[in-house]
């Protein structure tokens, strides 16, 4: 991606691991604003240096330690967004909840409470919010399918991420037209710790960088 000649704000919520943070640094590398989200406050930080490490002089990340699942909070930040930018030309939607994987007969209350809230709940909560600020900025939304409903184990995750999907795609179909865009993405394997607790046993050399997969990702929108 090439520098931007100015400022332009990308919202990442699950900017602390895995693609979401992998993302965030390159989307500040070359220039943009981050307004980065999520709860592991330490994660979040540690993403902010690397983007001043690799360009020195960058300005630093907002950086937002919170719950995508905490209505009034998120509500509170896309405020403050907008009173102090106007707009928003890019949100990534990267923040998941991976719920341990079991037969769906032994699947546990509290995990499928935490898949349902994080995955489906807080994402229908979340485009309301952030549609205004898409459109002020003709922005574009990016979320990740990971195809896994109905494969054995899979009950918490890959029904909620369906769903989350299926409401995504509504949005997408609704607002061809009018905007914003709504892009939906399938990213390679890579050694996350999500996907480390999904294939503990696996050779995680064979799986895509993320940051390379990030910059793959970026550079198709």
């Amino acid at each position: 991606m090439s520098t931007l000649p100015s400022p332009r704000i990308a919202l990442v919520t699950g900017a602390s691991r895995g693609l979401g943070t992998a993302i965030a640094e390159e989307l500040g590398v070359a220039g943009w604003h981050v307004v980065a989200v999520a709860r592991t406050t330490g994660g979040l930080e540690d993403m902010d240096d690397r983007i001043r490490g690799r360009r020195p002089g960058a300005e630093p990340a907002t950086l937002a330690p919170m719950d995508v699942t905490n209505d009034d909070a998120m509500r509170h930040l896309c405020r403050s967004i907008y009173d102090r930018w106007g707009a928003v030309h890019l949100w990534v939607h990267a923040a998941i909840h991976a719920a341990p994987l079991c037969p769906s007969g032994h699947i546990e209350p509290k995990d499928w409470d935490k898949s349902i809230a994080t995955n489906v709940r807080a994402t229908g909560i979340l485009i309301p919010m952030v549609e205004p600020l898409l459109r002020a900025g003709q922005g574009t939304a990016l979320f990740f399918d990971d195809p896994r409903g109905g494969e054995p184990f899979f009950g918490s995750y890959g029904a909620t991420k369906a769903a989350q999907m299926a409401l995504v795609r509504s949005w997408q179909a609704e607002t061809r037209k009018i905007g914003p865009r709504v892009q939906i993405e399938t990213p390679n394997p890579m050694p996350t710790a999500t996907r480390g607790r999904f294939y503990p046993g696996e050779d995680r050399a064979k799986l895509a960088d993320i940051h390379t997969e990030a910059q793959r990702i970026l550079a198709l929108i």
